[in-house]
């Protein structure tokens, strides 16, 4: 289970002893290692809602990331589960499930976590390609400081040896990712931003949108049901907030012939600039043509 040679396990034993902890052993089939029957370990530091608290967030955890320290998290929390709370314990923690696995993508997600984790540990420069700001591709050498789960997505925090800055990467923007043999001593790391609300804020307008009925659960992904007011049985009217850029406007073009833009004029004249653009792309002198064999 904890995929580790024997001369690991006789070390941690004597760990366990020199921490005052009594140890027996026993010779023979069926023989090993066991705390003294008559030493008490108190059980009762966890309450049932504590246990099923960490047992949600180890297991939700575990799902991305694994490790010889999640896997021993795990089994001594369970050690710590009276036998006649166990079922309760059970029940409680299934209540709610915290699985960060993709419904499908980027397989490459948990072994470049697995990478991140161990250069993190043992403080190894990570090279990788990065697509960044408008398709642009680059090579990079970075110092590892923290991984970081944000609204859904995988990032990194380090420092850039080819920015001599701090930046977040994005895992699913990286390929060939690869721990070099050299170290480096950290530095004192920087936190990232991760709460952009009130840049954001100052940042977005409102526009006016009439959608159909039948994407109103895509749309629910960027406002709230007090931005919607209904527009006869089939259609809603939404105030959505909106940014100017390429990704908002990607968002609208996304709800393809389901999704109306009534204002601001200069937003709608845009938006129709970019319809354009893309019938362009289809027309005839577009078409085709496979290379001769």
């Amino acid at each position: 289970m904890f995929e580790v040679s024997p001369r690991t396990i006789y070390r941690d034993i004597d760990t366990i002893d020199l921490a005052g902890i009594p140890i027996r052993s026993t010779s023979g089939v069926g023989g090993g290692f066991e705390i003294m029957p008559e030493y008490k370990v108190d059980k009762q530091v966890f309450s049932t809602a504590d246990l099923s608290a960490i047992l949600m967030g180890l297991s939700g955890l575990s799902n991305m990331i694994r490790g010889e320290e999640l896997v021993n998290a795990l089994a001594k929390v369970k050690s710590f589960i009276p036998a006649e709370k166990a079922k309760d314990i059970e029940i409680a923690a299934n209540q709610i499930c915290i699985d960060l696995s993709p419904w499908i993508g980027d397989r490459t997600i948990q072994p470049y976590l697995e990478t991140i984790k161990t250069a993190l540990q043992d403080h190894k420069l990570l090279s990788f390609g990065y697509i960044a700001h408008r398709g642009n591709k680059t090579a990079r050498t970075v110092e590892p400081y923290q991984l970081v789960l944000k609204s859904s997505h995988w990032y990194f925090h380090g420092y850039c040896r080819d920015r001599n800055d701090y930046r977040l990467f994005r895992l699913s923007r990286m390929s060939d990712l690869q721990m070099r043999q050299e170290t480096f001593v950290p530095r004192d790391p920087q936190k990232p931003t991760l709460d952009l609300d009130e840049i954001l804020v100052s940042m977005q307008t409102e526009i006016k949108i009439r959608i159909h009925r039948s994407i109103l659960d895509r749309v629910l992904d960027f406002c709230t049901y007090e931005h919607l007011m209904p527009d006869g049985v089939e259609h809603y009217i939404v105030d959505l907030p909106f940014i100017e850029n390429e990704y908002h406007y990607d968002i609208l073009l996304g709800f393809g012939d389901k999704c109306e833009c009534l204002g601001p004029p200069h937003i709608r004249a845009k938006m129709k600039q970019k319809i354009n653009e893309m019938a362009a792309i289809y027309s005839d002198r577009h078409t085709f043509r496979s290379a001769p064999s």
